[in-house]
């Protein structure tokens, strides 16, 4: 029996309770994100909005992690075509204003490392529930391009400023626990706890409730997010400038050898 989820091969479905559909990435290296993978996770939300069988959607990784981040092979494309980085570049826009205008609520259940695509994901879900030991990072400057994707447009806002600052600069890992004191996820669950359960819990709750009341509620509070679309498109834009230059191609070298970087770029703009 087909589907209409049939055609997003990079991510797996699942149908885990009444009305909540289980959205997994589920790939080699810690659930990287090939071309195929990016792609789905931008056009999928608009599917999920759509479907009638649908009223929550639970957005987790499977195995040891939530998501690792763009695959080497996806990141040296990006840096070595134009083609495919104009291409991913209008997938993370799609990505970020799909997750805005889909009525239905996402809940993300974030575990072992979160970074790049599956990030964006995770923290502009409406609940976002992280294990205490998760690992948060956004990683963009160590990989030598500016913090684009979401940053700009909900990290100031769910955490402050001074905290979004240090963060996207430093690339300094958040655990779970900490994204939770300082406000960037919902809620925190201990390591013994099976955050994926607590994830379901809290989307069946909400699949039982008064559907119209909570849709509207998600969309009028994501109006502080609409408002934000100008610095997020800048912020997307500087980004994937970056991607075509020399501190893009040296941060990903890096990142193959397991080294520090050697940034040789322009120092003034």
């Amino acid at each position: 029996m087909t589907t209409a989820y049939d055609r997003f091969s990079g991510l797996g479905f699942e149908t885990p309770a009444p009305g909540v559909l289980r959205i997994l990435l589920d790939a080699p290296n810690l659930n990287a994100v090939d071309q195929t993978a990016h792609r789905d996770l931008a056009e999928v939300w608009p599917v999920v909005d759509r479907d009638p069988e649908t009223r929550v959607a639970v957005l987790a990784g499977a195995g040891k992690a939530f998501s690792a981040g763009g695959s080497f092979e996806l990141l040296g494309s990006m840096i070595d075509d134009y083609a495919t980085r104009t291409r991913v570049m209008r997938e993370a826009r799609d990505l970020v204003r799909n997750l805005l205008e889909c009525s239905k609520p996402i809940i993300s259940a974030i575990h072992g490392p979160a970074v790049g695509a599956g990030l964006v994901a995770a923290l502009l879900a409406d609940v976002s529930v992280a294990a205490r030991s998760a690992k948060i990072i956004d990683g963009h400057t160590r990989l030598g391009v500016a913090a684009g994707d979401h940053a700009a447009i909900c990290w100031p806002l769910l955490c402050g400023m001074a905290k979004a600052k240090y963060y996207l600069l430093t690339c300094e890992v958040l655990t779970g626990e900490e994204a939770e004191r300082i406000g960037l996820v919902s809620l925190c669950v201990p390591d013994d706890e099976d955050v994926g359960e607590r994830a379901l819990s809290i989307a069946t709750d909400l699949a039982d409730g008064a559907q119209s009341a909570i849709r509207w509620t998600k969309h009028t509070l994501n109006h502080w997010y609409r408002s934000m679309l100008p610095a997020f498109d800048a912020s997307l834009a500087y980004e994937f400038y970056g991607f075509g230059g020399p501190d893009a191609a040296e941060g990903l070298a890096a990142h193959r050898e397991k080294r520090t970087p050697r940034f040789t770029g322009p120092t003034s703009e």
